[in-house]
């Protein structure tokens, strides 16, 4: 039995090959569409989302399996002191793989060593967010045709951002990747991920407070919203929110060719004025994330097809 909890728990081999799979499924749906029936997938979302757990469990519709689960701590026997650990032991009986979102960073690898059955971290605390970096990576390849050799742009909520963690992680192993830091300086990324990251890895990066100066060196932008949940200040949140927002007339000196991406919710760090560039992709993002995370269960459980569609 595997688990994914983190990025690094998967090869550069077989993100490929999950990748391939997410394509072929996205030609051929009919082929998949009764894979998983009779598989039951338990979405336990103690934090707020809409995306990703609406993503998961379209997934595995999709699929033909079944869904079941909770999408608030409060509405869960958390609220009563169960612990992370008990509440796996207990939904392992119920389900054949489990996706698990926590306030918690951690909550997901301690849910994993206690699980009978597949876990997939859909999200923990400002920490991995490993899902979300396959559906990122999806799209990239899908509008650049390879994950090597590109110049990619991360702007505004880099400290808190886990989709930007997770993303660098799996990006650092490519090749000829050229990093730009775009934040404020109460925003920065995290040095351990600097350190342990990207200098380990040789990535050359940029670290910036000019979103317009670094735009036409992009080949993708990754652009984040500054997460109020985060914040212990709502001065401080008040302050830095609107820090970056990218409109149409910043574009006009972007590479025709740039692919804008956001992981979502925005608030206001994208003008809707943006939303009819043929360079916004962050809703085919959303898209791809679904097609990826059908994939993933697909891998976890076990279940392989031959080109013909058969086991």
């Amino acid at each position: 039995m595997r688990s994914l909890i983190n990025i690094l728990d998967l090869s550069t081999e077989e993100i490929d090959r999950l990748l391939n799979v997410a394509d072929d499924i996205i030609l051929n749906p009919k082929k998949y569409s009764e894979v998983c029936r009779g598989k039951k997938l338990a979405t336990l979302f103690f934090e707020p989302s809409t995306r990703t757990r609406l993503s998961f469990e379209a997934a595995m519709y999709e699929l033909g399996g079944n869904v079941l689960g909770f999408s608030e701590a409060q509405s869960s026997s958390a609220s009563k002191g169960e612990s992370v650990a008990d509440t796996t032991r207990v939904v392992s009986c119920y389900a054949d793989i489990i996706a698990m979102r926590h306030p918690k960073e951690g909550a997901p690898l301690v849910a994993s060593m206690h699980s009978t059955v597949p876990v997939i971290n859909a999200g923990d605390g400002g920490h991995n967010h490993p899902t979300q970096t396959l559906a990122d990576l999806l799209t990239i390849r899908r509008n650049k045709g390879s994950l090597d050799n590109f110049t990619i742009g991360f702007c505004g909520d880099l400290k808190f951002g886990r989709t930007v963690h997770s993303l660098i992680t799996a990006l650092a192993r490519q090749k000829g990747i050229k990093i730009y830091l775009i934040s404020p300086d109460e925003l920065k990324l995290p040095s351990y991920i600097k350190k342990d990251v990207m200098k380990k890895n040789a990535i050359e990066y940029v670290q910036t407070t000019d979103l317009e100066s670094a735009l036409p060196e992009l080949d993708v932008l990754y652009m984040t919203r500054v997460q109020k949940e985060r914040f212990f200040s709502e001065e401080e949140y008040i302050r830095l929110r609107d820090s970056y927002i990218l409109t149409a007339d910043k574009l006009k000196n972007a590479k025709e060719d740039l692919c804008i991406l956001h992981p979502l919710p925005r608030v206001n760090e994208i003008s809707t004025d943006v939303d009819s560039d043929p360079r916004a992709h962050y809703f085919d993002q959303v898209l791809c994330g679904k097609y990826i995370r059908m994939a993933l269960i697909m891998e976890l459980l076990g279940i392989h097809l031959d080109e013909g569609g058969k086991e």
